[in-house]
């Protein structure tokens, strides 16, 4: 009679011993997520970094209403129609910027280092940073458009149109953002980002038509105002104000947008992944 042996039993040893699964590599979408939330959390432990959203529109909303209101259109109120698309744009334009130091601080700490050394999808530190900061973004603008309506401002186009307008001034916020990522890995400190974004972004949004109608401007700076970027996003926010769609002009700012995470993002991860 043929006998069979009872199989090995199983020690808590060699339960110790045997590999666990290894988990899933995260999405890409879910690492730039967390990293998004990663920047939120800073704003929440050092809140004196909302200023830039909260004041600056609130400053440069009625600084500009009340200074060139009179003299431009006759009043304030009239003006204020003509403007505010226009000074939407300016606030979250300029500070986009702080993209570019936020990313060069942490690289200054080493912390970069450690993000490289994750097993995560490449980008996700960086476009995680800008998912963080559209929420800034939508901050300074709910601010604007809500002291707009305070002082006078009625857009034809309604809530539609504003939020048509926010969404496209986000879209456009994320990709010249791109610029300033780069800007975070050439140079070595927070003043030097700030310096070279802002000798960008002064003729960008100041020579354009923020502000007046470029058809009383000379030629020679009409002719750059009217390949700025700044001036299609403009007139495209305010034709969405006005409850009309500018196809052409948004086309062209969709253009722009595509153009600069096409140039700049690759760049920005050629510099980053080089960057010691």
């Amino acid at each position: 009679m043929t006998t069979t042996s009872a199989p090995p039993s199983t020690t808590v040893a060699d339960v110790l011993q045997m590999p666990e699964p290894r988990p899933p590599r995260p999405s890409a979408l879910s690492t730039s997520m967390s990293f998004g939330w990663r920047a939120l959390l800073k704003i929440k432990h050092v809140p004196e970094q909302l200023f830039d959203v909260t004041m600056f529109p609130i400053m440069f909303t009625l600084m500009f209403t009340y200074l060139f209101g009179g003299a431009l259109a006759g009043s304030t109120s009239a003006y204020v129609q003509f403007l505010l698309p226009g000074i939407l744009v300016q606030t979250v334009v300029m500070i986009t910027m702080y993209t570019g130091l936020t990313l060069n601080k942490d690289i200054e700490k080493g912390v970069f280092d450690r993000f490289r050394s994750l097993p995560i999808w490449r980008p996700s530190p960086l476009v995680g940073a800008l998912f963080g900061d559209i929420v800034r973004y939508t901050i300074a603008s709910i601010i604007v458009l809500i002291l707009g309506l305070v002082i006078g401002f009625r857009p034809a186009g309604g809530v539609v149109g504003m939020v048509a307008s926010v969404v496209l001034l986000l879209v456009f916020a994320f990709s010249l953002s791109w610029i300033w990522t780069m800007f975070a890995m050439l140079m070595r400190t927070e003043q030097a980002v700030m310096g070279a974004s802002m000798f960008i972004l002064f003729p960008l949004t100041f020579a354009s038509n923020i502000f007046v109608d470029p058809a009383t401007m000379p030629s020679w700076l009409r002719a750059f105002v009217d390949v700025n970027p700044i001036s299609a996003l403009v007139t495209t926010l305010r034709a969405f104000a006005d409850g009309q769609f500018a196809g052409g002009q948004l086309m062209l700012v969709l253009a722009w947008c595509a153009g600069f995470v096409v140039v700049f993002g690759p760049l920005t991860m050629m510099l980053y992944n080089r960057k010691s």
